[in-house]
């Protein structure tokens, strides 16, 4: 990773004079937000009035399409074309994937075979939404239909490894946990997950000459305007792709679909911009969705409370087309201690839609059966689980050895004990009562992986002093463009008034987007060299400007602070500086990548959540009365933004817990829940006394700003914590979420309750 020069003095993000990088900024975009004036993609004004694309998705799981009957759609009104997979224009195959599990290409409609229910198989544009919803409806598809394969039950550790994946082992794990004195030996499932953003996957798309426009709701830029150039068999420079606000991603907007390619096939066809978006219904089957699990766990320890075998098998389905694993045993391997270990995954492949990632994919799944299966082994050591966790803390990644970057989950743990009130809590499961209610706690320890891609970001500083960052991010609602514009500020040593921000752009400095927990950390280390280079640069103009106050000074010397350069109490503003110098502006660029060493470490963010439920035991009903996390995720660049990325993943954990999950119908291979009526997330009322602690972190091995990131580490264990604390109030475990009355009503009865 680049290095701060050494002119540069003493590091400014160090140094933190103006208290910018941590403080709890209001988002950059809010006002826009709030006053709907910030246009999403389907929103955008193109430069001419549009037509509305509408999709037909299949009605059936498996088979093959034997005809597309469009004369009816065709001859509706305002109706300006309809295609299958007989008449698209043609475009590049499919061909070998990508990171995100996504191929380079996306055809529409590239097969006469149906690969899943939902997959969408027909389009009409029409000169009206309304008119191209009647037209849609107007489609009529004859199918070979075969019978799906949708079920997903397995009951062993068989299955697939996914392809070059074999299972990971260290020492030997079977004999360890057959002389293991105490055990746990149990299995977890969880159900499958839509993503459920509040705004759905859109596109508008317009041609100037050969070249493409594209809005869409997209988390990678780069990436997608090369997939959709690909697709089209165009050169890249000639699709500009914008994606300056986005209602929410978690993974499923880090694919992309055939509103994309649609929209932008169809207006190239009728000359004229075109939208499209999914209905919430097609979102439900025509995007990603984190797949179901089964989570076989086997725990062995000493009476003592160390572990001395462990292994988390994830068993998984993926759909006929793509490739995404839900590796939910990755997130195991550097938690805990153990000489014996036994990690791996399998698959299998059913007439499903395409799973794929979604917030915290692995540790999501994983973290909602071992966090619970170390409860239980502490139970049975009658050791508290608090100190299970603590007494098995390794030195090292326990997996390869390899020391880390950083780590305080021990402080997390213990952190978080005190604040909660940890030490009240009573071991004997439904001992504590309030009225009706049994109450009772529990937690989890929460883990996920620290990356770091390459990035560049420009800086440019005009003639009134005033900074603009450029760079081709995202921001899919977790405050990317406000920690850009407070990096800016406080590098620059200019107020945060005079920074502007412009991401989402497929012609700026390329990132690689939101996603993976990789986001803040990859743009906001780029901003900051595009900042140190920018320093650097109006330094060299100030000394050798006899103009200037400061010419011939020391370059180390000089300070950047409120808008002004000095050396000593020689100084002027950077306005008047670049006003003499670079009146049309001075322009450059930042870049970072991965420091030649940074495999030798093992860098992960990690925290502790603590819980408090009640449960009804008349009715079978939980209440999340409590909840507290506490996090060491490395340098926090605004505690607002920061906190509500944490705090929200927590929610999402509660409702992976207690409602949230699909079900496929098996005659059909269609998911049961199609929209928010029936798809159960927390609402506010299910949410009680919630909070999050984020502690002083600053990881330099991450990368040159300390930073680790946020966003799915809140989810991590947060499920787990709400399951173990309903055990500590009723004595009975769960392990088919989400755990559901019925589900903890048929535990008491089973335990006479």
């Amino acid at each position: 990773m680049t290095q701060v020069a050494d002119w540069a003095g003493s590091n400014p993000i160090k140094e933190n004079r103006s208290r910018l990088i941590g403080k709890a900024v209001d988002r950059y975009e809010g006002p826009l937000k709030v006053s709907g004036t910030a246009a999403y993609a389907h929103e955008v004004v193109p430069p001419s009035p549009p037509a509305y694309g509408v999709m037909v998705p299949s009605t059936i799981a498996r088979g093959r399409i034997l005809s597309v009957d469009l004369a009816a759609a065709r001859a509706a009104p305002g109706v300006a074309l309809a295609w299958s997979h007989f008449d698209v224009p043609e475009q590049a195959p499919r061909n070998v994937m990508l990171n995100f599990f996504q191929p380079l290409t996306t055809p529409a409609f590239e097969f006469d075979r149906v690969s899943y229910w939902g997959e969408q198989v027909a389009f009409v544009v029409a000169d009206t939404l309304e008119n191209a919803t009647a037209a849609a409806a107007l489609v009529k598809v004859d199918y070979e239909i075969e019978a799906p394969e949708v079920t997903f039950d397995p009951i062993g550790d068989e299955g697939e490894h996914p392809p070059g994946e074999s299972d990971v082992q260290v020492g030997d794990f079977a004999a360890a946990f057959a002389a293991a004195p105490v055990r746990v030996d149990a299995v977890w499932r969880t159900p499958p997950q839509n993503h459920c953003t509040m705004e759905p996957c859109a596109t508008t798309a317009w041609w100037e000459g050969d070249k493409l426009t594209v809005h869409a709701s997209v988390q990678l830029v780069r990436k997608t305007q090369h997939g959709l150039a690909e697709t089209l068999k165009i050169p890249p420079e000639n699709v500009h792709l914008l994606t300056r606000y986005i209602g929410g991603g978690f993974g499923a907007k880090a694919s992309w679909y055939e509103d994309l390619t649609l929209a932008a096939l169809a207006s190239r066809e009728i000359g004229r911009p075109v939208k499209v978006a999914f209905t919430r219904q097609q979102m439900m089957h025509g995007t990603i969705h984190r797949p179901a699990t089964r989570l076989h766990a086997r725990l062995g320890a000493t009476p003592d409370g160390k572990l001395t075998a462990m292994s988390l098998i994830t068993q998984t389905h993926l759909g006929r087309v793509g490739n995404f694993v839900e590796r939910g045993s990755n997130f195991s391997r550097p938690l805990y201690s153990a000489p014996n270990r036994l990690t791996g995954h399998r698959i299998f492949h059913l007439d499903l839609p395409v799973a794929g990632a979604m917030r915290a994919p692995g540790e999501g799944s994983g973290t909602l059966a071992f966090e619970c299966a170390m409860d239980e082994l502490a139970e049975k050591l009658g050791i508290d689980p608090l100190e299970l966790r603590v007494i098995n803390e390794p030195e090292v990644n326990p997996e390869d050895g390899r020391p880390f970057s950083s780590r305080q989950l021990t402080r997390c743990l213990r952190e978080g004990a005190e604040r909660f009130g940890w030490d009240k809590r009573v071991s004997v499961p439904g001992r504590v009562r309030d009225g009706r209610w049994t109450l009772g706690l529990g937690m989890a320890t929460a883990i996920r992986g620290s990356s770091l891609l390459p990035a560049k970001a420009s800086f440019t500083v005009d003639a009134e002093g005033v900074i603009t960052v450029k760079q081709g991010m995202t921001d899919i609602g977790t405050g990317t463009y406000t920690v850009l514009g407070q990096i800016a500020a406080e590098t620059m040593g200019v107020p945060l008034k005079s920074v502007r921000v412009e991401i989402g752009d497929s012609e700026l400095p390329p990132a690689p987007g939101s996603g993976g927990q990789f986001g803040a950390a990859t743009a906001g280390s780029a901003c900051f060299e595009a900042g140190m280079n920018l320093r650097k640069a109006i330094v060299e103009i100030a000394v050798a400007d006899p103009a200037s106050p400061l010419y011939g000074g020391p370059s180390e010397n000089v300070t950047f602070q409120d808008g002004i350069v000095a050396i000593s109490n020689r100084s002027e503003t950077i306005a008047e500086l670049i006003r003499r110098n670079r009146p049309d502006g001075l322009t450059v660029e930042g870049e970072i990548k991965p420091a030649e060493d940074s495999g030798k470490w093992s860098t992960q963010t990690y925290g502790a959540h603590f819980v408090e439920v009640g449960i009804d035991t008349v009715t079978g009903e939980v209440r999340v009365r409590r909840m507290l996390g506490v996090f060491a995720a490395g340098r926090i660049l605004n505690y607002k933004t920061a906190r509500s990325q944490l705090t929200g993943g927590m929610i999402w954990g509660v409702g992976s817990a207690l409602t949230e999950g699909n079900a496929f119908d098996p005659r059909y291979g269609s998911f049961i829940n199609q929209d928010m009526a029936a798809y159960l997330v927390p609402v506010q009322a299910d949410i009680g006394e919630l909070d999050a602690i984020m502690l002083d972190e600053e990881d330099e091995k991450a990368n040159p700003m300390g930073i680790k990131g946020v966003g799915e580490l809140g989810i991590s264990g947060a499920g787990a914590a709400v399951a173990n604390a309903i055990y500590n109030a009723c004595g009975v475990r769960v392990r088919d979420y989400p755990i559901t009355p019925d589900k903890v009503l048929a535990g008491l009865m089973a335990l006479g309750k």
